[in-house]
């Protein structure tokens, strides 16, 4: 018996999913972050943790984890020498294939073939894959890049709140909600965004997008400069050679509804997640078995 373990290694949490030949679940793992900037040693810890709770939970002796093939997606692996510590690591396996985290969900979202993602989370970047190439759009950082995405829109919320105190911009709804928890100072404020990651500025997407849809006209503003950044992505997908573009993230789904309708009609449904990907990347060919 052949098994496939896929693993989805991100910032936020690592995802183990292991089965059987007959594609046939039979194992689950979950823990921490697994970013390739925490460093190789707890990258490795991390890795190995998720991986065993999934072969623990499916009860396979040393011999069966011997014949288990895994794929690994992992969030930072670009980063330089981080794939030559990786082929140095020992998990038990028979193999283990590595590629980053936007690469395994490209591969769950299109079945293994040709096609896009436009990930819109915290940060924003379009993976690709097409005649079996793979390159990336965009994913350069915040604050440099990351249009449309929910960093972004804390980022903008933020400036206009700054504004609004100042009385250089009217107050709306949002920017009150905004200046709100920092006690409506100034000095409050900068002394956040002195520390702010931009995971803290996306905290404020889910404000901005509930102002958004109340009809609050900056709010409004934000959302609507941020899809025309997801729309030019999109056009650029397609302009790249994609034959198929999905969209994936957090933020996806309520930003949707902000695209024209003839932009969401070349949009793709998912066939899949990002553990499915990281199993066909580990060779598991449901279509064959």
């Amino acid at each position: 018996m052949t098994y496939y373990l896929g693993i989805d290694a991100g910032g936020s949490n690592c995802r183990a999913r292991l089965i059987n030949a007959a594609g046939e679940v039979i194992g689950e793992g979950r823990s921490g972050t697994a970013n390739a900037r925490i460093g190789i040693e707890a990258l490795y810890e991390t890795l190995k943790d998720t991986a065993d709770q999934a072969v623990a939970q499916a009860d396979l002796s040393d011999l069966q984890r011997a014949t288990v093939h895994a794929g690994m997606g992992i969030a930072g692996i670009t980063r330089p020498g981080v794939r030559e510590a990786l082929a140095e690591l020992d998990f038990g396996f028979a193999s283990v294939s590595y590629a980053t985290d936007a690469q395994i969900a490209n591969l769950g979202a299109h079945g293994g073939q040709d096609g896009a993602i436009l990930i819109i989370g915290t940060g924003s970047a379009a993976q690709l894959r097409v005649e079996g190439r793979e390159f990336t759009i965009g994913g350069y950082g915040f604050p440099i890049s990351d249009e449309g995405s929910g960093a972004a829109l804390g980022l903008s919320a933020m400036r206009h709140a700054l504004r609004a105190l100042d009385g250089r911009t009217r107050k709306t709804p949002l920017s009150a909600a905004v200046t709100e928890r920092f006690e409506h100072d100034t000095a409050q404020a900068i002394a956040w965004m002195d520390q702010a990651t931009p995971r803290d500025y996306g905290t404020f997407a889910p404000l901005v997008m509930d102002y958004a849809e109340a009809d609050d006209a900056i709010a409004r503003s934000i959302v609507e400069n941020a899809a025309g950044h997801i729309e030019r992505f999109i056009e650029t997908i397609f302009e790249r050679g994609a034959t198929r573009c999905t969209l994936v993230g957090g933020l996806a789904p309520r930003m949707r509804p902000w695209l024209r309708a003839r932009t969401v009609a070349r949009l793709s449904e998912a066939l899949g997640d990002s553990l499915d990907g990281a199993l066909r990347l580990a060779g598991y060919a449901p279509d064959d078995a």
